[in-house]
């Protein structure tokens, strides 16, 4: 007799999730366990720098191996009685949420492993060993790491072909909706975290380049846009090439530095958003100039290209 092709999926999601805890295993009780015994005692990486290589996996680890594959395992042996797996996941759903604190650490992880790579041979040489062995099928730690990071997309997309695949009256259908719902939900929380990190990690840059001055750096800041612009001296006629940093609260006006060690440009004017007025102006020597007046003073500026 055919398998009913829901059963299939729900195979499917089992098969795979052995193979996964069987990928956190290496990752947690290997790679984590061993390259943590030579920082402990070979001294050749600090203890906290595996520690933030790795991040929350041997939690992610334990979730996997000690709870749900055991469920989904049970539920598999009796599911010609009971051919359910709905109320599982909906269990399942809530831990996903600590994946938002591996995923979000894992750019900086991998850049990690690089670097330390490279400033310490030993650790180096034993990521290497491990990965030669047969249990590694001749892929990179970093390779490894990238699984827990796909995992999530891949249950959501598991979840979706088993409840289009659901008979219309199977007693599972609103456990499965509701837990399709759930990690919908899960993996949105995700990408919004990977967005966040992007977005404080682009403004960090920023701040950098505008020389960390304190009454600045702010993590609720938003940049909107940044250029290059024409300041107009009336004085004598002139053009000066500076550059306008625009944030949701604040218009930076500043001057690029010669010498750019450090800071690339310096902080001439800070304009609060709130009450700044933009005007165009009709000026036929200089084109597509503008007035900005804000609390603090006005300037008169020239667009490249009319942007």
């Amino acid at each position: 007799m055919q398998e009913p092709e829901e059963k299939k999926i729900a195979l499917e999601l089992l098969e795979t999730e052995q193979a996964y805890v069987n990928r956190l295993h290496l990752l947690d009780q290997v790679f984590y366990t061993e390259l943590m015994k030579e920082a402990r005692t070979g001294k050749t990486v600090p203890e906290e720098v595996v520690k933030m290589i790795f991040s929350n996996i041997s939690s992610i680890y334990q979730f996997h191996a000690e709870f749900f594959l055991p469920e989904l395992r049970k539920r598999m042996e009796d599911w010609n009685r009971n051919p359910r797996i709905g109320d599982v996941i909906q269990k399942l759903a809530p831990f996903l949420k600590m994946y938002g604190e591996y995923v979000k650490n894992f750019d900086k992880a991998v850049e990690l492993i690089t670097a330390w790579s490279e400033k310490s041979p030993p650790f180096q040489e034993l990521i290497a060993d491990i990965q030669k062995r047969k249990v590694c099928a001749n892929l990179t730690l970093q390779h490894h790491m990238l699984e827990p990071v796909q995992r999530i997309p891949r249950y959501e997309l598991l979840l979706k072909d088993y409840v289009r695949k659901l008979p219309p009256q199977s007693p599972d259908r609103g456990d499965a909706e509701k837990a399709l719902e759930m990690i919908f939900m899960v993996a949105k929380h995700s990408n919004a975290a990977i967005a966040e990190m992007e977005r404080l990690q682009n403004l960090w840059v920023v701040y950098q380049r505008l020389g960390l001055e304190d009454d600045i750096v702010d993590p609720s800041n938003e940049l909107i846009k940044e250029g290059p612009i024409q300041k107009i001296s009336s004085r004598n006629n002139s053009t000066s090439e500076k550059y306008l940093f625009l944030f949701n609260n604040m218009l930076l006006y500043c001057v690029p530095k010669v010498i750019q060690v450090g800071a690339e440009f310096q902080v001439h004017l800070r304009m609060d958003v709130e009450g700044m007025k933009v005007r165009e102006l009709k000026d036929t020597e200089f084109p597509h100039t503008f007035l900005v007046s804000g609390k603090q003073r006005t300037l008169e500026l020239q667009a490249r290209y009319g942007e």
